[in-house]
């Protein structure tokens, strides 16, 4: 196969989209993606993002294809895990604590920076309403997040999220336990927990 057969293929087994590092990956020249582009084969997105056919541009995937280091958090987690029925007005993103996010701001991208030791813990991956994988950090972690004054989570939305939380039929008891210490939430989890379980 050609260059070019490989390039659409990598686009059909990706969900229509394929990226310059994907490319880049298989040792393919990104010329190809700009011949594609010119011949209306594929669309362009954010930079270094490609949708072949009638892929829907995916914001959620978009985002963190050009922002590697962040993670979605927060209202933007509880959204994927049917945690919340409102789609989020903004992303809400993790990054380490050095990074510079003063230009995410201005993409509606709400940051929130973290200590290293903190930023890889819990990192699992969702699907956008797309179809498309991005990560995000898991449920239990987010829910000891949101309380974190800081945040400045909603408490309708806090309060639904538990709800919500204590209903589902696989939830991790320990591990929230284990995350409400590390956060400093520990309190409020249980009293959380009491409440609704």
């Amino acid at each position: 196969m050609n260059a070019i057969g490989v390039i659409k293929q990598m686009a059909i087994d990706n969900n229509g989209i394929v990226t310059s590092s994907m490319v880049d990956s298989a040792h393919i020249s990104r010329g190809n993606l700009k011949y594609l582009c010119d011949k209306g084969v594929l669309t362009k997105g954010e930079r270094g993002v490609y949708y072949y056919g009638p892929a829907v541009d995916d914001e959620y995937y978009n985002v963190q294809q050009k922002y590697k280091k962040g993670i979605y958090s927060l209202e933007t987690v509880l959204y994927f895990a049917n945690l919340s029925d409102r789609a989020p007005e903004f992303f809400s993103m993790t990054f380490p604590i050095n990074y510079n996010t003063s230009a995410l701001k201005s993409k509606g991208v709400y940051c929130h920076n973290i200590k290293s030791d903190l930023y890889d813990v819990g990192i699992v991956e969702y699907t956008t309403p797309y179809g498309n994988i991005v990560r995000g950090y898991c449920v239990e972690r987010t829910l000891c997040e949101i309380l974190k004054k800081t945040n400045k989570v909603d408490i309708q939305v806090i309060t639904n999220a538990f709800k919500c939380y204590s209903k589902l039929k696989i939830r991790n008891i320990p591990l929230l336990s284990r995350y409400s210490k590390m956060f400093g939430v520990e309190q409020t989890v249980r009293r959380y927990l009491e409440v609704l379980l």
